[in-house]
């Protein structure tokens, strides 16, 4: 039998570690294909992206659908279940934007990317 002291841990075993919730975040927006991801997710080594997609589709958070075609197509999206996992990670996303203001507040050099995205698109 399984035990948690707190629900978090349970919360953590499943979205926790560096790259799990990017994933969940990027997919909130809808189905995206492994190159997809990847792109958008700096850093990640293909082997752990499909490793990671594979322990979120293993946890019923993640659809996995293979196309039937060669070269083989295959794509991402939230399953029903995976949808309830987009106010943690929204919460997550907010607590960071405003840290990064109250660092930047204090004189920290420091940016997030995705607002300079937004002004290139204005």
């Amino acid at each position: 039998m399984k035990r948690y002291n707190l629900g978090i841990e349970a919360t953590l075993e499943i979205i926790g570690g560096k790259w799990k919730s990017l994933i969940i975040c990027l997919l909130m927006s809808g189905v995206k294909r492994t190159s997809e991801l990847q792109r958008n997710i700096h850093g990640i080594s293909q082997k752990v992206l499909i490793q990671q997609l594979r322990e979120l589709e293993k946890d019923g958070l993640v659809r996995r659908y293979v196309h039937q075609q060669m070269p083989p197509k295959v794509e991402y999206s939230l399953t029903e279940y995976g949808v309830t996992a987009n106010k943690i990670v929204d919460v997550m996303c907010s607590w960071g934007k405003e840290n990064i203001k109250i660092r930047q507040q204090r004189g920290e050099d420091i940016v997030l990317l995705e607002d300079e995205s937004l002004e290139d698109k204005k």
